[in-house]
């Protein structure tokens, strides 16, 4: 670990540990509500997709025609990818641009996205800490990574016969659910290294060493699931993403969403309540603390109040006589300067100060004799025989 390193991890366990750990609390507490949160709502996505018809494209006709059933509920449909274009039936099926083609290969599907990711390299110098800077900017991360997503309309047929089978059109508007693509271009091309990248690499800035191509495409005859809002219209079903639903197309059947979301709920709920029992602790331990100290500074400093209030009547006459009378150069206090040393501190035993500048130095968080520095506990006062 280097010295920049060292130094920001010894700052952010002093600003953990700040308040006898209370921000680490707030912190323990606010991922136990996110996890109760989620928790919730996975619980409530598990019951509707619990309750809702697991079906086949063909069994849609039937479902959305009974009586029981209204015309827009959450429905699971299992069907076989294929372009919108070649269960229309018409013209449109000519087009070449209702089908997507890989730039590198010869599949086609109705979903194609390409990414090309910068890979930098790790190597560090005397200045390779400020490049940990530039990746903690969320614009810089983006520039790392360009994606491209290309989508055409497409339906989910069942087992019907030809040339007009039983089919779902596939609502894409608005969803922002992960897609089942399919890796089918995989190519990592290396950067040769120019003179300015030495000097790049001199000063801690990354450079790319490579570049990371990859096509992704949904392909035609790719059996899938869509769970979503399904709805009739002129007799042309459609299914649509919802929102509270954590899945829209996917490749797990119903029972395999079952179980995925009952695992991801439970962990959910045990680790929220582990998160909250710590983070009521680490609270409960802090504000004890806290308050612990609040009353013995109050005592404290009641207590020297009654002191002060006490010893002041009996001294202030013998203050005022020793301000009026003349006091030798070598008797004066090393503070003021203006009264005679009466007070000497223990444990070390200095006899520097007047009596009011010795409590004045007892009152301070850390009480040192003006003389050796030692620390000291307490005062008391010298008399004349």
């Amino acid at each position: 670990m280097s010295i920049h390193d060292q130094a920001a991890a010894a700052v952010l366990s002093q600003i953990a540990t700040a308040a006898d750990g209370a921000l680490i609390g707030i912190a323990l507490a606010y991922a136990a509500v996110r996890s109760i949160l989620k928790y919730k709502a996975n619980s409530s996505s598990l019951h509707k997709i619990n309750d809702a018809p697991y079906l086949t494209v063909s069994d849609l006709r039937s479902l959305v025609n009974s009586e029981s059933s209204d015309d827009g509920e959450v429905v699971i449909v299992r069907g076989t990818v294929e372009a919108k274009s070649a269960v229309e039936g018409n013209w449109k099926s000519l087009r070449p641009n209702n089908v997507l083609s890989s730039y590198n290969s010869a599949e086609k599907g109705v979903v194609l996205q390409r990414t090309q990711t910068c890979i930098y390299n790790e190597w560090r110098c005397f200045l390779g800490w400020t490049g940990d800077l530039y990746s903690i900017f969320p614009r810089y991360r983006k520039a790392q990574e360009s994606s491209s997503l290309r989508k055409v309309p497409f339906v989910l047929v069942g087992n019907g016969r030809w040339p007009q089978p039983e089919y779902v059109n596939v609502n894409m508007d608005d969803s922002r659910h992960p897609i089942p693509l399919v890796t089918i271009y995989h190519h990592l091309q290396p950067v040769h290294p120019t003179p300015l990248t030495f000097l790049q690499a001199l000063f801690g800035r990354q450079y790319p060493v490579g570049v990371l191509d990859e096509e992704k495409i949904l392909p035609l005859g790719k059996d899938i699931t869509a769970v979503g809002v399904c709805s009739s219209k002129d007799g042309i079903f459609e299914i649509k993403s919802c929102k509270d639903l954590p899945y829209f197309l996917s490749d797990m059947t119903k029972d395999e969403m079952l179980l995925d979301l009952a695992f991801k709920s439970k962990v959910l709920l045990w680790s929220g309540v582990v998160l909250g029992s710590v983070a009521v602790g680490v609270l409960g331990y802090a504000v004890v603390r806290n308050w612990n100290r609040w009353k013995q500074w109050r005592h404290r400093r009641q207590v020297q109040q009654q002191l002060d209030s006490a010893n002041g009547d009996a001294d202030s006459q013998v203050i005022a006589d020793e301000e009026a009378e003349d006091v030798p150069d070598g008797q004066l206090c090393v503070i003021c300067l203006t009264r005679r040393r009466r007070s000497a501190f223990i444990p070390c035993g200095h006899l520097v100060c007047c009596q009011r500048c010795a409590l004045s130095v007892e009152r301070d968080l850390a009480p040192k004799c003006p003389l050796c520095r030692q620390s000291i506990r307490s005062s008391v006062r010298i008399y004349d025989s």
